[in-house]
């Protein structure tokens, strides 16, 4: 076991719950570290349920190709922890001995006080966002927004709210409104709000809180939009038009993350010119968001010709999306599609499968080892059949994938695969495909 690994198990075990919403034990960290959260480069916060980590790509790969450096703090990860924490200084992911070295100086600092994996890891990264330089900080909320241990930032230049969809309701809420009120929790008095179109029950509650804030609100769908026009993206708020190449991200959702970001970077008054922002359009990558397959150890334990797609959507909306995608990728090439799906206790499983009722011919259902609270498959091909799915649990990954190319010999077709239903599932199968995030 290398020195990460052990510290961060030491730094799991601090506390009896993976999730306890508070800011207390956060302040009094950051005091003991000399409050590294005052002394930031200027902060863009993102909040929401779905969409947080599109809309933070392709912010940042705008601001780079205009020759911001970009510090990023997104989570979960895929397959390492350093994946969380990108450094401006050079644009990759944290070292391992930078990691280290951060966390051990937190741990010291908390002196072995009740904290969260999650607040201690969190601000290990401002730590490392203080003595680093950059330009600006990307910082994505990790759960909820109000009482998120990311909350600890008191005037960012732009807050951002993507889709608010039901997740987590047994520590946000057990409606959109209330969900969605935790969410603008990171709303700042003064500070410009970018929101996504929401649901009918969500917005008034986001309005509410940046009128409070007196913060000036602009709503996709209202004061800006992002559509298809003739195999182009056009971006257009009350200013301007702007001409743009399509999202390279999969899927029709990601032509609404992406005005969302170009918003976000104007309302901060950081977003480049026509060229600079098509430059970074064309080299956003986001791991594990409709990724396909193209080469590795996976693809080779599938039949020839076959279509592998990596999402780590876990919620009713993201199933949404990512099911719309799925059709118009069967619109386009006809073949049998194949899901094979882990997921987490906390998720709602029934709301996710439902939007692929009619469009999938099977599910098999997989364990997932890198948690402790993943369904199992029993229980998860149970639920599938909730939703109107066929269904059937597998023991493994590989096991899931041997039967889907024992089917498709059968028809004599080479099928469609997406594994889905949780970003844990998403890294376990990039590594074991060998493709980890770079």
């Amino acid at each position: 076991m290398d020195q990460i690994t052990k510290i961060l198990d030491r730094l799991l075990a601090l506390h009896p719950k993976e999730i306890d919403l508070s800011l207390g034990r956060m302040h009094r960290l950051l005091a003991a570290l000399g409050n590294p959260e005052k002394r930031l480069p200027p902060v863009i916060h993102v909040a929401g349920t779905n969409g947080k980590g599109s809309v933070t790509a392709t912010m940042r790969a705008i601001l780079e190709a205009s020759g911001k450096r970009c510090h990023v703090y997104t989570s979960p990860h895929l397959v390492s922890f350093n994946e969380r924490i990108r450094l401006g200084t050079d644009g990759k992911f944290v070292s391992d001995p930078e990691l280290y070295d951060a966390l051990h100086r937190c741990e010291e600092a908390n002196g072995g006080e009740e904290i969260t994996f999650f607040e201690i890891t969190t601000a290990a990264a401002l730590l490392l966002f203080a003595e680093h330089s950059a330009d600006v900080l990307l910082l994505e909320v990790g759960l909820g927004g109000r009482l998120d241990a990311t909350n600890v930032i008191d005037d960012p230049i732009a807050t951002v709210i993507t889709p608010v969809s039901m997740d987590h309701e047994k520590f946000l809420g057990d409606d959109l409104t209330e969900i969605a009120a935790e969410k603008a929790g990171i709303i700042k008095q003064g500070v410009p709000v970018v929101c996504a179109a929401q649901e009918t029950t969500a917005l008034p509650e986001i309005v509410r809180q940046a009128a409070r804030k007196r913060a000036r609100l602009s709503v996709y769908g209202q004061e800006f939009i992002a559509q298809a026009d003739q195999g182009r993206m056009i971006f257009q708020d009350e200013e301007e038009l702007i001409d743009l190449p399509l999202p390279v991200l999969g899927g029709g959702h990601q032509f609404a993350n992406a005005g969302l970001a170009i918003a976000a970077l104007k309302a901060a008054g950081l977003l480049p010119a026509e060229d600079i922002i098509a430059q970074g359009l064309r080299s956003v990558n986001w791991p594990g968001r409709l990724q396909p397959i193209t080469h590795g150890r996976l693809l080779d334990l599938c039949p020839e010709g076959a279509e592998v797609w990596i999402d780590g959507g876990h919620n009713p909306g993201a199933g949404v999306s990512v099911a719309q995608f799925m059709g118009e990728q069967e619109e386009r090439n006809p073949c049998p599609l194949y899901l094979i799906s882990g997921m987490l206790t906390t998720k709602d499983p029934v709301g996710f499968f439902r939007p692929f009722h009619g469009l999938v011919r099977h599910v098999g259902t997989v364990p997932i080892s890198s948690t402790m609270t993943a369904r199992s498959p029993e229980d998860l091909a149970d639920l599938a059949r909730c939703a109107g799915l066929e269904a059937t649990p597998f023991q493994s990954l590989d096991a899931a994938l041997a039967d889907v190319a024992a089917c498709a010999a059968k028809d004599g077709e080479p099928p469609r695969i997406l594994i889905c239903g949780s970003l844990y599932l998403a890294g376990e199968a990039l590594a074991r495909n060998g493709t980890p995030p770079d």
